[in-house]
C-alpha cells in the first residue's frame, strides 16, 4: 500500500496521467457473483497453496495469513508489522479479477509485477479517511501516485466489492475497472521493472495505516494471461 498521501512527491512530470478516453467495457462475474468465463483461479478458497510470504519486503513479515469463509484474510500480527503475500508463479501481461473487503481502517494493496523486495506497481486499497482504492501507486519504484478519483460512487460499503485490472507492455498500460465501472485508464513513460513478476497482496507496515483489530480480505482471485504488448519485443 501507499505511505500516507502527505509527504509523498507526485512525480506528475516524468509520468503519463489517465487519459480521457474511458476503457472498454470489463466483462461482468457470472451471475451471482464469482470468477468472470476466461480466467484461472488462483486461490482454492481453502488453503494459500500456490503463494508464499515475502521475506524481504520493508513493510514486515507477518504471519496472519489465513482462511476464512472462503477468502485470504491478512493483518497485522503485532502493531506495525505488516507484509506481503506473493504468488509462486510470475506474470507478465494480463488481466486480474478479485472481490475485496476491507475493515475500514486498513491500508493494503494489490501488487503487479511485483519482486520479493515488493518493488511493484500497485492498486490502492487503502480504506482510510483521504484514502483511495483502484488507484495506481509506484511501490518502491518512485512513489507515483494517481488515486481513482471515482472510486467513491462505484464502492459498496461493507460489502464484497469486485476489481479488476488489466496490465499490458513495458512501460505497461493499466487499466481498472471496480464492480463492472472503469475507474482508471494509465500508461506509464517509462520501464521500471522487469516484464514479468508476481502478484502481491499487501497489509502495510506502521501503526498510522493500520489499525488495531482491523482485517483485509480478499477472494475469487484468478488470472486471464495475455500474449505481447505493442512495446515489448
Amino acid at each position: 500500500m501507499r505511505r500516507t498521501l502527505l509527504g509523498l512527491i507526485i512525480a506528475f512530470i516524468t509520468l503519463a496521467g489517465c487519459t480521457e478516453e474511458a476503457p472498454p467495457p470489463a466483462s461482468e462475474p457470472r451471475p451471482g457473483g464469482g470468477i468472470p468465463e476466461g480466467f484461472r483461479s488462483l486461490f482454492d478458497g481453502k488453503t494459500i497453496s500456490g503463494w508464499h510470504i515475502s521475506k524481504e519486503t520493508h513493510h514486515g513479515k507477518t504471519q496472519y495469513w489465513v482462511v476464512e469463509d472462503g477468502a485470504i484474510v491478512g493483518t497485522q500480527d503485532k502493531p506495525g508489522h505488516g507484509g506481503l503475500l506473493l504468488t509462486n508463479q510470475q506474470y507478465g501481461n494480463f488481466e486480474l479479477y478479485l472481490e475485496l473487503m476491507p475493515d475500514f481502517g486498513c491500508d493494503s494493496g494489490i501488487f503487479l509485477r511485483s519482486n520479493e523486495k515488493g518493488q511493484a506497481y500497485q492498486i490502492l486499497n487503502d480504506y482510510l479517511p483521504e484514502g483511495n482504492v483502484g488507484g495506481i501507486y509506484g511501490e518502491g519504484i518512485g512513489g507515483f501516485l494517481f488515486p481513482a478519483k471515482d472510486f467513491p460512487k462505484v464502492w459498496k460499503k461493507d460489502q464484497w466489492n469486485s476489481l479488476r485490472v488489466r496490465i499490458e507492455g513495458n512501460p505497461p498500460h493499466i487499466m481498472t475497472w471496480m464492480n463492472g465501472e472503469p475507474l482508471m485508464d494509465w500508461t506509464d513513460t517509462q520501464k521500471r521493472l522487469p516484464d514479468e513478476g508476481m502478484i502481491g497482496l499487501q497489509v502495510h507496515g506502521g501503526t498510522d495505516r493500520w489499525a488495531p483489530g482491523r482485517f483485509t480480505r480478499y477472494r475469487h482471485i484468478a488470472v486471464k494471461e495475455l500474449g505481447k504488448g505493442e512495446n515489448q519485443e
